[in-house]
């Protein structure tokens, strides 16, 4: 029953905020900031896109957001140079406090943001995404801005399955929360299951709730984010918003496996952590795979350690940064 009346109260549609004008009158009357956060590795051809569409609607005809940076890992390509030429802050993750220290992932660059960016509000977004559209930014931030008591918005929608090359299907992506993440919710965390997609990689968050969450750096910062703030505010804390349908590149299956690795650590070490379970193994950090070519078969290892951050209300920066008490 809690989640029908969750999906009930707390799922929204884009087109619920189609007046943008309404929402920014009620976001300035509140004196929210808002910062949009892309995290970027080699997306030259997308991120120039993703940045006219939101600063031409969202900061120059609509100003909901206030900032717009593109946190990059260290890309080899142009996407810091096409970011910068269309009007985003564009920072290196390993320029952002570097006595720190540098760790290579995704989820190093969300942390990175929370000092980074000044927003009351950080709404994430990939980069990689093909129909981008202002739907992605404002049916995040709007549940937000109407309802105080929701904290953490997540995204869903359908996603197409590339399944030969110029072939897709309308939906199918979304594999590893169907095949890993579901099954585990529904093992552990019954209320959880009641998020359609919690791996998508749009979400919009409020500053007091990500400075008090630690972050892993890699594949299980969704699945990290999703668990504890449910552990400390509760499914209410939540929203969820269909933006209809996001395209954007398939991974292959290996792929998946690896990010299916990482999660699986993040994961065991929550329900550990939490008294779910009891002592676990020495976990290997070695996931193995094969490739096989005639009758060659090798095996080929990929290192994947979760290594994680800590709340950022932790870090002597932040919080001479942003004035918390000591």
């Amino acid at each position: 029953m809690k989640n029908e009346q969750w999906l009930k109260n707390n799922t929204f549609h884009h087109r619920d905020f189609w007046d943008l004008r309404q929402l920014v009158a009620e976001k300035q009357k509140q004196n929210l900031r808002i910062s949009l956060c892309i995290p970027t590795l080699n997306e030259e051809k997308t991120i120039g896109k993703e940045i006219v569409i939101f600063k031409s609607e969202l900061m120059d005809r609509y100003p909901i957001v206030d900032e717009i940076a593109v946190v990059d890992s260290g890309s080899t390509d142009r996407t810091r140079d096409v970011a910068a030429s269309f009007g985003a802050d564009v920072y290196l993750s390993s320029e952002i406090l570097p006595e720190e220290g540098f760790k290579r992932g995704k989820g190093e660059n969300l942390w990175k943001a929370i000092y980074q960016l000044t927003g009351d509000v950080i709404v994430y977004v990939d980069a990689d995404i093909t129909n981008i559209h202002p739907r992605f930014v404002t049916g995040l931030v709007a549940p937000l801005i109407h309802r105080p008591q929701i904290k953490y918005v997540k995204a869903f929608y359908d996603r197409p399955l590339a399944v030969a090359p110029g072939v897709t299907r309308p939906s199918g992506g979304g594999r590893v929360t169907e095949i890993l993440v579901r099954p585990l919710f529904s093992l552990f965390f019954p209320e959880l299951t009641a998020i359609i997609q919690p791996l998508s990689g749009e979400y919009a968050v409020r500053r007091d709730i990500l400075e008090q969450i630690p972050f892993p750096v890699g594949y299980g910062v969704e699945t990290a984010h999703l668990i504890d703030i449910y552990v400390k505010h509760g499914l209410d804390a939540f929203g969820q918003t269909d933006l209809e349908q996001r395209v954007h590149r398939n991974q292959p299956t290996a792929s998946l496996g690896r990010m299916s690795f990482g999660i699986l650590q993040t994961f065991f070490n929550r329900v550990h952590t939490l008294g779910m379970i009891g002592e676990l193994p020495q976990f290997s950090t070695i996931m193995r795979q094969f490739q096989v070519k005639d009758r060659d078969y090798q095996q080929v290892e990929h290192q994947i350690i979760e290594d994680e951050r800590p709340p950022m209300d932790q870090i002597a920066a932040y919080r001479e940064k942003f004035h918390l008490p000591a």
